[in-house]
């Protein structure tokens, strides 16, 4: 007689999400601890800079012409300080939007799983540009008051396209600039080690966008489509204009008034900006989200 197996049948279902599990391996694969990758103990050497002097928002003009070096390598030091505290506010919107989005989500799916991952990531660094910040030698920049109530509006109103579209924009502007911080020389190689840290594992962040933000679009409607391309256009504008805090400039010890009037006019930062998001916008344009309206904040913030 035989006698049968009476182990209950596992089941098992293929991926739902085959970008999500991706992510995943990769994620495995290569991922760091700023606290243990980062060097944290070596005291700020002040003869090196926070950022490639060319993103700095007054380089090209002629207020930059008359700064002493040691003045220019304070003031990237304050201007890197500040993206980084604008990263920790925009990462501490996008975690809460990303876990409302998967709240009903099954927890055994490779999605699920994987925005765990990636507020996971967010979390590390945040505390790492934290820390950055600090060892720079400034305070903790917070964007206005403005700024900061549209951001609760905007984290607790937006869902599908508009959040994850808003995500990517963000990344995508942070990705250009430190892509260029981690290879120059001239800056600070902690910074240079925080920026490697977050350009590989935010390309993957953004990967995720880009494809949340085309799946929630194959069911909107034209309405829908249209208001949520103007909120992501305003909430792009409100980051990029809350990147580089307007005190820098006094705690680089420089003239402030004279700063901020230089810098807003300064036509070579605009250009960095806006060759920076050339991708970003040819992506906005593949999916519909670049119409006339979203242009006008875009072209108020430089990324067009």
């Amino acid at each position: 007689m035989t006698i049968s197996d009476s182990r209950p049948e596992i089941r098992t279902w293929p991926s739902e999400d085959g970008v999500a599990r991706r992510l995943l391996d990769s994620s495995a694969q290569l991922s760091y601890d700023p606290l243990t990758e980062v060097d944290w103990e070596t005291p700020l050497d002040t003869d090196f800079h926070g950022a490639s002097p060319e993103w700095s928002t007054l380089y090209g003009t002629a207020y930059w012409d008359e700064m002493t070096d040691a003045q220019r390598k304070a003031l990237t030091r304050q201007e890197a300080a500040s993206v980084a505290s604008t990263g920790i506010w925009f990462e501490m919107i996008l975690q809460q939007m990303v876990l409302r989005d998967i709240y009903t989500k099954d927890p055994l799916s490779d999605t699920f799983q994987w925005a765990l991952t990636e507020i996971a990531d967010e979390c590390r660094h945040s505390i790492m540009f934290a820390r950055g910040a600090k060892k720079l030698g400034a305070p903790a920049y917070r964007p206005r008051r403005i700024a900061v109530e549209l951001g609760r509006l905007f984290k607790t109103v937006a869902f599908g396209e508009a959040a994850y579209a808003a995500i990517l924009v963000a990344e995508e502007v942070l990705d250009v600039m430190q892509r260029d911080w981690m290879r120059d020389e001239r800056v600070v190689p902690f910074v240079r080690t925080i920026n490697n840290i977050h350009v590989v594992e935010e390309s993957r962040h953004m990967k995720f966008a880009r494809d949340e933000t085309r799946k929630h679009l194959a069911r909107a409607g034209l309405v829908r489509r249209h208001i949520h391309s103007l909120l992501i256009a305003v909430s792009s504008y409100v980051i990029v204009v809350s990147m580089v805090n307007r005190k820098v400039y006094a705690n680089a010890g420089l003239d402030q008034e004279r700063a901020i009037r230089e810098a807003k006019a300064n036509e070579q930062h605009k250009s960095m900006m806006r060759s920076s998001c050339a991708g970003l916008m040819a992506f906005l344009t593949s999916v519909g989200l670049l119409t006339k309206p979203a242009l006008f904040f875009y072209k108020r913030a430089n990324l067009i």
